[in-house]
Protein backbone atom coordinates (compact mmCIF):
# COMPACT_ATOMS: atom_id res chain seq x y z
CA UNK A 1 0.00 0.00 0.00
CA UNK A 2 1.11 3.56 -0.67
CA UNK A 3 1.89 6.20 1.88
CA UNK A 4 0.42 9.69 1.96
CA UNK A 5 -3.33 9.08 2.21
CA UNK A 6 -3.59 6.65 -0.68
CA UNK A 7 -5.41 3.41 -1.12
CA UNK A 8 -5.30 1.43 -4.35
CA UNK A 9 -7.63 4.10 -5.82
CA UNK A 10 -6.65 7.82 -5.87
CA UNK A 11 -10.06 8.96 -4.66
CA UNK A 12 -12.73 8.48 -2.02
CA UNK A 13 -16.32 7.40 -2.64
CA UNK A 14 -19.07 9.27 -0.79
CA UNK A 15 -21.82 6.75 -0.06
CA UNK A 16 -24.31 9.54 0.52
CA UNK A 17 -27.68 9.51 2.22
CA UNK A 18 -29.41 6.70 0.31
CA UNK A 19 -28.93 4.05 -2.38
CA UNK A 20 -32.63 3.97 -3.29
CA UNK A 21 -33.45 5.91 -6.48
CA UNK A 22 -36.95 6.96 -5.42
CA UNK A 23 -35.78 8.27 -2.06
CA UNK A 24 -32.79 9.88 -3.77
CA UNK A 25 -35.09 11.76 -6.15
CA UNK A 26 -37.23 13.04 -3.27
CA UNK A 27 -34.12 14.15 -1.35
CA UNK A 28 -32.75 15.77 -4.51
CA UNK A 29 -35.85 17.94 -4.91
CA UNK A 30 -35.95 18.75 -1.18
CA UNK A 31 -32.24 19.64 -0.94
CA UNK A 32 -32.38 21.66 -4.16
CA UNK A 33 -35.28 23.73 -2.81
CA UNK A 34 -33.47 24.24 0.51
CA UNK A 35 -30.29 25.23 -1.33
CA UNK A 36 -32.12 27.78 -3.48
CA UNK A 37 -33.85 29.28 -0.42
CA UNK A 38 -30.48 29.39 1.38
CA UNK A 39 -28.72 31.18 -1.47
CA UNK A 40 -31.55 33.64 -2.04
CA UNK A 41 -32.11 34.25 1.68
CA UNK A 42 -28.47 34.86 2.63
CA UNK A 43 -27.55 36.75 -0.55
CA UNK A 44 -30.69 38.84 -0.09
CA UNK A 45 -29.80 39.58 3.53
CA UNK A 46 -26.29 40.71 2.55
CA UNK A 47 -27.65 42.89 -0.25
CA UNK A 48 -30.32 44.55 1.93
CA UNK A 49 -27.80 45.32 4.69
CA UNK A 50 -25.33 46.78 2.20
CA UNK A 51 -27.89 48.88 0.32
CA UNK A 52 -29.91 50.28 3.25
CA UNK A 53 -28.07 52.95 5.26
CA UNK A 54 -30.27 52.43 8.33
CA UNK A 55 -28.82 48.94 8.72
CA UNK A 56 -25.21 50.15 8.76
CA UNK A 57 -24.86 49.34 12.46
CA UNK A 58 -22.66 46.84 14.35
CA UNK A 59 -25.55 44.37 14.79
CA UNK A 60 -26.22 44.16 11.06
CA UNK A 61 -22.52 44.25 10.21
CA UNK A 62 -22.18 40.98 12.15
CA UNK A 63 -25.38 39.63 10.63
CA UNK A 64 -24.09 40.26 7.10
CA UNK A 65 -20.99 38.19 7.90
CA UNK A 66 -23.17 35.45 9.41
CA UNK A 67 -25.10 35.35 6.14
CA UNK A 68 -21.82 35.20 4.20
CA UNK A 69 -20.63 32.25 6.30
CA UNK A 70 -23.97 30.44 5.93
CA UNK A 71 -23.91 31.02 2.18
CA UNK A 72 -20.36 29.67 2.00
CA UNK A 73 -21.28 26.74 4.27
CA UNK A 74 -24.03 25.70 1.92
CA UNK A 75 -21.80 25.98 -1.16
CA UNK A 76 -19.12 23.79 0.44
CA UNK A 77 -21.31 20.72 0.98
CA UNK A 78 -24.75 20.99 -0.62
CA UNK A 79 -23.98 21.06 -4.40
CA UNK A 80 -21.89 17.87 -4.18
CA UNK A 81 -24.57 16.22 -2.02
CA UNK A 82 -27.30 17.16 -4.49
CA UNK A 83 -25.25 15.87 -7.43
CA UNK A 84 -24.56 12.55 -5.71
CA UNK A 85 -28.28 11.96 -5.19
CA UNK A 86 -28.82 11.68 -8.94
CA UNK A 87 -25.67 9.92 -10.07
CA UNK A 88 -23.95 6.61 -9.45
CA UNK A 89 -20.53 8.29 -9.78
CA UNK A 90 -19.90 9.43 -6.21
CA UNK A 91 -16.14 9.78 -6.43
CA UNK A 92 -14.29 12.68 -4.86
CA UNK A 93 -10.54 13.15 -5.20
CA UNK A 94 -8.31 13.34 -2.13
CA UNK A 95 -7.55 17.00 -2.87
CA UNK A 96 -11.23 17.92 -3.21
CA UNK A 97 -12.18 15.90 -0.14
CA UNK A 98 -9.64 17.57 2.14
CA UNK A 99 -10.41 20.97 0.60
CA UNK A 100 -14.09 20.44 1.44
CA UNK A 101 -13.14 19.38 4.96
CA UNK A 102 -10.86 22.40 5.36
CA UNK A 103 -13.50 24.97 4.42
CA UNK A 104 -16.18 23.21 6.45
CA UNK A 105 -14.07 23.30 9.65
CA UNK A 106 -12.90 26.85 8.90
CA UNK A 107 -16.47 28.14 8.52
CA UNK A 108 -17.70 26.23 11.58
CA UNK A 109 -15.02 27.76 13.81
CA UNK A 110 -15.59 31.22 12.35
CA UNK A 111 -19.35 30.98 12.96
CA UNK A 112 -18.84 29.94 16.59
CA UNK A 113 -16.87 33.08 17.40
CA UNK A 114 -18.99 35.31 15.18
CA UNK A 115 -22.07 34.24 17.17
CA UNK A 116 -20.13 35.06 20.35
CA UNK A 117 -19.25 38.49 18.94
CA UNK A 118 -22.92 39.07 18.19
CA UNK A 119 -23.78 38.18 21.80
CA UNK A 120 -21.17 40.67 23.02
CA UNK A 121 -22.72 43.31 20.77
CA UNK A 122 -26.15 42.68 22.34
CA UNK A 123 -24.57 42.80 25.82
CA UNK A 124 -23.09 46.24 25.19
CA UNK A 125 -26.32 47.51 23.57
CA UNK A 126 -28.49 46.44 26.53
CA UNK A 127 -26.14 46.74 29.51
CA UNK A 128 -24.13 49.82 28.44
CA UNK A 129 -26.34 51.64 25.91
CA UNK A 130 -24.75 55.08 26.51
CA UNK A 131 -21.28 53.75 25.67
CA UNK A 132 -22.46 51.57 22.78
CA UNK A 133 -21.28 53.83 19.89
CA UNK A 134 -17.82 54.11 21.45
CA UNK A 135 -17.38 50.49 22.54
CA UNK A 136 -18.73 48.96 19.32
CA UNK A 137 -16.68 51.14 17.02
CA UNK A 138 -16.10 50.22 13.39
CA UNK A 139 -12.54 49.20 14.23
CA UNK A 140 -13.58 46.92 17.11
CA UNK A 141 -16.33 45.27 15.06
CA UNK A 142 -13.88 44.65 12.21
CA UNK A 143 -11.33 43.15 14.62
CA UNK A 144 -13.96 40.83 16.14
CA UNK A 145 -14.98 39.57 12.70
CA UNK A 146 -11.35 39.24 11.56
CA UNK A 147 -10.51 37.36 14.76
CA UNK A 148 -13.39 34.93 14.12
CA UNK A 149 -12.05 34.16 10.64
CA UNK A 150 -8.45 33.79 11.88
CA UNK A 151 -9.44 31.35 14.63
CA UNK A 152 -11.47 29.29 12.17
CA UNK A 153 -8.57 29.35 9.70
CA UNK A 154 -6.02 28.14 12.26
CA UNK A 155 -8.29 25.41 13.69
CA UNK A 156 -8.98 24.12 10.21
CA UNK A 157 -5.35 24.27 9.10
CA UNK A 158 -4.08 22.26 12.09
CA UNK A 159 -6.87 19.69 11.81
CA UNK A 160 -6.54 19.07 8.08
CA UNK A 161 -2.73 18.95 8.15
CA UNK A 162 -2.99 16.32 10.90
CA UNK A 163 -5.57 14.35 8.89
CA UNK A 164 -3.44 14.34 5.73
CA UNK A 165 -0.68 12.50 7.60
CA UNK A 166 -2.89 9.42 7.98
CA UNK A 167 -2.76 6.40 5.69
CA UNK A 168 -5.96 4.97 4.22
CA UNK A 169 -5.37 1.41 3.13
CA UNK A 170 -8.49 -0.47 4.27
CA UNK A 171 -11.14 1.17 2.14
CA UNK A 172 -11.84 4.36 0.19
CA UNK A 173 -15.60 4.35 0.87
CA UNK A 174 -16.74 7.23 3.12
CA UNK A 175 -19.99 6.35 4.87
CA UNK A 176 -21.23 9.92 4.85
CA UNK A 177 -22.50 12.52 2.38
CA UNK A 178 -19.51 14.88 2.74
CA UNK A 179 -15.89 14.73 3.89
CA UNK A 180 -16.18 15.02 7.66
CA UNK A 181 -13.52 14.02 10.17
CA UNK A 182 -15.23 11.07 11.92
CA UNK A 183 -16.07 8.92 8.86
CA UNK A 184 -12.63 9.59 7.35
CA UNK A 185 -10.86 8.67 10.57
CA UNK A 186 -12.78 5.39 10.47
CA UNK A 187 -11.04 4.54 7.16
CA UNK A 188 -7.49 4.95 8.43
CA UNK A 189 -5.35 1.85 8.88
CA UNK A 190 -2.89 3.74 11.11
CA UNK A 191 -3.27 4.74 14.75
CA UNK A 192 -5.58 7.77 14.90
CA UNK A 193 -5.46 8.35 18.65
CA UNK A 194 -3.23 11.45 18.45
CA UNK A 195 -5.27 12.90 15.57
CA UNK A 196 -8.53 12.28 17.43
CA UNK A 197 -7.09 13.98 20.52
CA UNK A 198 -6.00 16.99 18.46
CA UNK A 199 -9.44 17.29 16.87
CA UNK A 200 -11.17 16.90 20.23
CA UNK A 201 -8.98 19.59 21.84
CA UNK A 202 -9.43 22.03 18.97
CA UNK A 203 -13.18 21.45 18.60
CA UNK A 204 -13.70 21.36 22.36
CA UNK A 205 -11.73 24.54 23.03
CA UNK A 206 -13.51 26.38 20.18
CA UNK A 207 -16.93 25.38 21.51
CA UNK A 208 -15.99 25.93 25.17
CA UNK A 209 -14.44 29.39 24.74
CA UNK A 210 -17.21 30.64 22.48
CA UNK A 211 -19.89 29.19 24.78
CA UNK A 212 -18.30 30.87 27.81
CA UNK A 213 -18.35 34.19 25.93
CA UNK A 214 -21.99 33.60 25.01
CA UNK A 215 -22.98 32.55 28.53
CA UNK A 216 -21.29 35.51 30.23
CA UNK A 217 -22.90 37.94 27.78
CA UNK A 218 -26.39 36.49 28.20
CA UNK A 219 -26.16 36.21 31.98
CA UNK A 220 -25.37 39.93 32.08
CA UNK A 221 -28.18 40.66 29.61
CA UNK A 222 -30.75 38.67 31.61
CA UNK A 223 -29.62 40.33 34.85
CA UNK A 224 -30.02 43.79 33.29
CA UNK A 225 -33.43 42.98 31.77
CA UNK A 226 -34.77 41.69 35.12
CA UNK A 227 -33.77 44.97 36.77
CA UNK A 228 -35.81 47.02 34.30
CA UNK A 229 -39.00 48.54 35.68
CA UNK A 230 -40.80 48.95 32.37
CA UNK A 231 -42.53 45.87 30.97
CA UNK A 232 -42.31 47.30 27.45
CA UNK A 233 -38.59 47.92 27.99
CA UNK A 234 -38.12 44.30 29.00
CA UNK A 235 -39.99 43.06 25.93
CA UNK A 236 -37.98 45.33 23.62
CA UNK A 237 -34.67 44.27 25.15
CA UNK A 238 -35.56 40.60 24.94
CA UNK A 239 -36.79 40.89 21.35
CA UNK A 240 -33.39 42.19 20.24
CA UNK A 241 -31.80 38.97 21.53
CA UNK A 242 -34.49 36.40 20.70
CA UNK A 243 -33.45 35.72 17.10
CA UNK A 244 -29.78 35.41 18.00
CA UNK A 245 -30.52 33.15 20.96
CA UNK A 246 -32.63 30.85 18.78
CA UNK A 247 -29.87 30.65 16.13
CA UNK A 248 -27.25 29.92 18.81
CA UNK A 249 -29.33 27.16 20.41
CA UNK A 250 -29.90 25.34 17.11
CA UNK A 251 -26.30 25.68 15.90
CA UNK A 252 -24.51 24.72 19.12
CA UNK A 253 -26.96 21.95 19.96
CA UNK A 254 -26.23 20.03 16.76
CA UNK A 255 -22.45 20.66 16.96
CA UNK A 256 -22.19 19.38 20.53
CA UNK A 257 -24.29 16.32 19.71
CA UNK A 258 -22.11 15.49 16.70
CA UNK A 259 -18.54 16.27 17.72
CA UNK A 260 -18.04 16.26 21.48
CA UNK A 261 -18.06 12.50 21.88
CA UNK A 262 -15.56 9.68 21.32
CA UNK A 263 -15.31 8.08 17.86
CA UNK A 264 -16.50 4.69 19.19
CA UNK A 265 -19.93 6.24 19.76
CA UNK A 266 -20.08 7.44 16.15
CA UNK A 267 -23.44 6.45 14.68
CA UNK A 268 -23.87 6.83 10.92
CA UNK A 269 -27.64 7.31 11.00
CA UNK A 270 -27.83 9.75 13.92
CA UNK A 271 -24.77 11.73 12.88
CA UNK A 272 -25.98 12.03 9.29
CA UNK A 273 -29.29 13.50 10.47
CA UNK A 274 -27.46 16.01 12.68
CA UNK A 275 -25.02 16.79 9.85
CA UNK A 276 -27.84 17.43 7.39
CA UNK A 277 -29.34 19.80 9.92
CA UNK A 278 -26.31 22.03 10.45
CA UNK A 279 -24.82 21.85 6.94
CA UNK A 280 -28.04 22.13 4.90
CA UNK A 281 -30.94 23.31 7.09
CA UNK A 282 -29.35 25.84 9.50
CA UNK A 283 -27.84 28.01 6.71
CA UNK A 284 -31.40 28.30 5.37
CA UNK A 285 -32.97 28.98 8.78
CA UNK A 286 -30.72 31.84 9.92
CA UNK A 287 -31.87 34.45 7.37
CA UNK A 288 -35.49 33.35 7.94
CA UNK A 289 -35.10 33.65 11.72
CA UNK A 290 -33.57 37.12 11.53
CA UNK A 291 -35.86 38.49 8.81
CA UNK A 292 -39.18 37.10 10.04
CA UNK A 293 -38.59 38.27 13.62
CA UNK A 294 -37.04 41.61 12.72
CA UNK A 295 -39.14 44.59 11.59
CA UNK A 296 -36.03 46.61 10.69
CA UNK A 297 -34.93 43.99 8.15
CA UNK A 298 -38.45 43.75 6.69
CA UNK A 299 -38.74 47.53 6.40
CA UNK A 300 -35.25 47.80 4.89
CA UNK A 301 -36.09 45.12 2.32
CA UNK A 302 -39.24 47.04 1.38
CA UNK A 303 -37.27 50.29 1.04
CA UNK A 304 -34.70 48.60 -1.21
CA UNK A 305 -37.45 47.11 -3.39
CA UNK A 306 -39.27 50.46 -3.58
CA UNK A 307 -36.06 52.26 -4.60
CA UNK A 308 -35.38 49.68 -7.31
CA UNK A 309 -38.97 49.93 -8.53
CA UNK A 310 -38.72 53.71 -8.52
CA UNK A 311 -35.50 53.66 -10.53
CA UNK A 312 -37.15 51.42 -13.10
CA UNK A 313 -40.02 53.88 -13.56
CA UNK A 314 -37.58 56.76 -13.99
CA UNK A 315 -35.90 54.86 -16.80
Amino acid sequence: MHKGNKTDAPYFILVGLTDTKDIGLVLFVLFLLIYLVTVLGNAGMIMVIRLDAQLHTPMYFFLSHLSFIDLSYSNVTTPKTIGNLLTSNKKISYANCFTQMYFFIFLTGAECFLLSSMAYDRYVAICNPLHYPVVMSTRRCSLLVLGSYIIGFMDSLVTVLDMTKLDFCNSNVIHHFFCDTSPILALSCTDTQDTELTIFILAGSTLLVSLIMLSVSYMSIVSTILKMNSASGKRKAFSTCASHLLAVTIFYGTLIFTYLKPRKSYSLGKDEVASVFYTVVIPMLNPLIYSLRNKEVKNAALRVLQRREGSRHLK
